[in-house]
């Protein structure tokens, strides 16, 4: 496959920007292969530099729910920048998309947009520390909340991928009120808050976590940190940057059934431009500034085109009360396709999946946690990455990340992959 343009392109990027790219796991750095420089997108493709087509299963990390370039978000986007592109003054669009929200998301009554999942949980952990009067809160080992100094230990996704821990630059004492668990495992939080006590202000989780593949929760793990959350008196904290709008329609917390206090959301809420959003129980955000002393803000915040693009995705999405069912169908012919392609060459892999998003493992055991994904990271999904490209799928560079489906991806786009997947597998045997 001729990649000569995205090759010089990337050569150019290189002399200006830190590995070429503006965020790291674009850089295909562990892929073994070139780093495609992506000219468009339409429905469920992107076509490169070199003029090359892909079936996209990235939709830019999770936004894009309808597709790339849905007609009726780029209309909603020439209207509302025709008005202006900022204003930093409050607009009806942003009380708009904060209605939608939680008419959605059934433990948000009040919500606070911002630029960027990682601003989002960087500022509702601010908020349950200072709700609760704590510094000390729980993650698990491979769930990712942003780039924030104290979310980035054991944190998946891009730094497992490129072999980091954590990062240089953020001080022990930063990270020293920072406890980290094993994802699905109740009895290391049980213990952590048995030695941490009154001392915890938050737990925050993936409900299902998407940046060490694809990892559902254990049936009773939520459940479990919902129990131990009340009991001390500290917030529990869902991130649904990604499974928000992605899962269900009301998120992982309407499929488990669980309520947190705090939800964190991006990605799907701006379609495609950037965006955050936290929210809560009442009580709990009416203490952010202005109404309350916990201070938060940004130029940015509900940025009227990132408004516009997300009211328009998510109006088309609900339009139609069986698209989730769609995403849901859609995922489960491709899922279970991979699993039955893989069998046929002797390969056994794990497809994990729910909603519109999912994962391949090269495993023989069930994936429940960041070990066991880190297990199923070897080079021959690297092998298996590499071949899928060249034959027209467009994959992450990375085995810890989850694959998305978007609306646009119908029978055609199952069939090519799984025709693709075949002869991928048939490689990794020779």
């Amino acid at each position: 496959m001729d990649q000569t343009r995205s090759g010089e392109l990337l050569a150019r990027a290189r002399r200006l920007i830190p590995g070429g790219v503006n965020s790291p796991v674009r850089a295909f750095a562990s892929a073994h292969c070139q780093t495609p420089f992506i000219e468009r997108g339409k429905g469920a493709y992107m076509y490169d530099e070199d003029g090359h087509r892909y079936v996209d299963y990235v939709c830019s990390w999770g936004p894009l729910v309808l597709g790339h370039a849905h007609p009726e978000v780029l209309d909603a986007l020439r209207r509302s920048s025709e008005k202006g592109t900022s204003f930093g003054a409050p607009t009806v669009g942003e009380i708009e998309l904060a209605e939608r929200i939680v008419e959605l998301v059934p433990s948000i009554e009040m919500v606070r947009l911002v630029s960027s999942g990682t601003e989002a949980t960087m500022s509702a952990l601010r908020l349950a520390r200072g709700v609760t009067g704590r510094d000390r809160f729980i993650k698990f080992t491979g769930c990712y909340h942003g780039h924030g100094d104290a979310f980035l230990i054991s944190a998946g996704s891009g730094l497992a991928t490129f072999g980091t821990p954590s990062s240089p630059g953020i001080p022990p004492a930063v990270v020293a009120d920072t406890i980290v668990c094993p994802y699905n495992d109740l009895d290391a939080v049980t213990k952590a808050f048995a030695e941490n006590r009154d001392a915890i202000a938050a737990v925050f989780v993936e409900p299902v976590a998407g940046n060490m593949g694809c990892v559902l929760p254990d049936p009773g793990f939520l459940e479990g940190l919902r129990r131990l959350c009340d009991e001390s008196g500290a917030l529990l904290v869902f991130d649904e940057v990604m499974t928000g709008f992605r899962v269900g329609p009301h998120g992982a917390q309407g499929v488990f059934q669980v309520m947190p206090d705090l939800t964190t959301l991006g990605k799907v809420i701006g379609g495609g431009l950037p965006v955050g959003a936290y929210g809560g129980r009442r009580e709990i955000m009416e203490q952010v500034s202005p109404q309350g002393p916990i201070y938060q803000a940004g130029t940015l915040s509900g940025n009227p085109l990132a408004v516009a693009a997300g009211l328009k995705t998510l109006e088309v999405l609900y339009r139609d009360p069986s698209n989730f069912d769609k995403l849901a169908s859609t995922a489960d012919r491709l899922f279970d396709g991979l699993r039955e392609k893989a069998k046929k060459h002797g390969i056994t892999v794990q497809t994990p999946h729910i909603g519109s998003m999912g994962a391949l493992y090269f495993s023989r055991i069930s994936v429940h946690n960041f070990a066991d994904a880190e297990a199923a990271a070897g080079e021959r999904f690297y092998r298996f990455h590499a071949a899928m490209l060249e034959r027209g799928v467009y994959l992450a560079p990375s085995p810890y990340e989850a694959w998305f489906l978007s609306l646009a991806h119908g029978e055609a786009e199952v069939k090519k992959t799984l025709e693709a997947a075949d002869e991928s597998f048939a490689l990794l045997t020779e």
